[in-house]
Formats: C-alpha cells, structure tokens, sequence
C-alpha cells in the first residue's frame, strides 16, 4: 500500500490554502471567473490524458478518467462557443502543458501527475461540484470508488517528489487565477 497521501501532505495542504480554492468552495464565484479557471484547466488536463493514453494499459480500468472534454463541455456551457479566444491562458498553464510534453515517456511520472490531479477531482471536485455554477460535468464519475481503487493500484512512493511537483504547479495556477481580476466582482 502506497504512502504516497502523506508523503505529499505539505504540498498538497500548501495548494489547499490558496485564496482561489476559497472562492471555490465559497458557492459564490463568478461564473465567467469560473469559466476562465476551466478554459485554463483545460489544456493541463488534455496534455496529460493524451500522453497517458499513449501508454497501453497506462489508464486501463479507469472509467471516466478523462476530464479534458467534461472540462471543455462545462467551459462552453458557461461561457457559449464564440469569443473563448477573450480568456487569456495563464503562464503556468503553457509552461505545465510544456513540462508535460517533456516527460510524455515516463508513465511513473504521468501517472503522479493523474494520481494527483483525479484523485483531487474525485474528493474535493466532489464539494467544489455543489458550490460552482453550471452542470459541473468535470466532477461528474459514474463508477468513482472503481477508478479510485484503480489510480491507488498504480501508485507508489517514488512517485512522491512528481507529486509535489504537481502540486506545486496547482499551487502557482491557483495563484494565477487571483490575477485574472476582470470577472472576479461581475
């Protein structure tokens, strides 16, 4: 069994803490704030799908895992089809989206990567799911305790330090977000 929860504790608490996570759970965000934060989701998500899935076997027996297009459905929902080109996607989004690519070969760091981006989906999406506007397909699973079981099948300690760096990116996004000052009091 795999220790990988505490020995990410810290970072993950550190991302935990940021203002943007408050707004999250507040149920009070603005939705074309929201909006922006899944355009910006959704690039991280799909790079990183689409790399796992370059791996036979790397995402078998996980039902739902891919976000990327539920991100895109409640983005759209939101904001409409035209002018998405008006939300600016941040610094840290491009440079993950680059890091990605360069570890796109190494399925044990992938799959940190997935360990902590969809097993925060599947908890704490859960609450953010009820306080957001609009459908909130991207926190939406239909067997969630299968692909639970499934992701922590996959993990193990080494993959700690590519964890943090996870969180660590989470934790610059989040701050990212506080910046994007255009929607937050429409």
């Amino acid at each position: 069994m795999s220790n990988l929860r505490e020995l990410t504790k810290e970072a993950h608490t550190n991302a935990e803490r940021q203002e943007f996570v408050k707004i999250l759970f507040s149920g009070k965000i603005n939705p074309k704030l929201y909006a922006a934060y899944l355009k910006n989701q959704h690039p991280q998500y799909e790079i990183l799908e689409v790399c796992a899935m370059m791996h036979p076997g790397l995402l078998s027996g996980m039902p739902d895992i891919r976000r990327a297009p539920a991100i895109l459905e409640d983005f759209t929902e939101l904001w409409g089809a035209d002018n998405e080109e008006q939300v600016e996607i941040l610094p840290v989004v491009n440079e993950y989206v680059k890091y990605i690519l360069s570890i796109k070969h190494d399925t044990q760091k992938l799959m940190a990567h997935i360990y902590v981006r969809h097993m925060g989906d599947l908890a704490g999406g859960q609450m953010i799911a009820k306080k957001v506007p609009g459908k909130g397909r991207y926190y939406q699973f239909s067997d969630p305790n299968t692909l639970k079981e499934a992701i922590r099948a996959k993990i193990d300690d080494s993959m700690a330090d590519e964890a943090k760096l996870c969180f660590d990116y989470a934790t610059r996004f989040f701050k990212e977000m506080m910046e994007v000052v255009e929607y937050k009091d429409e």
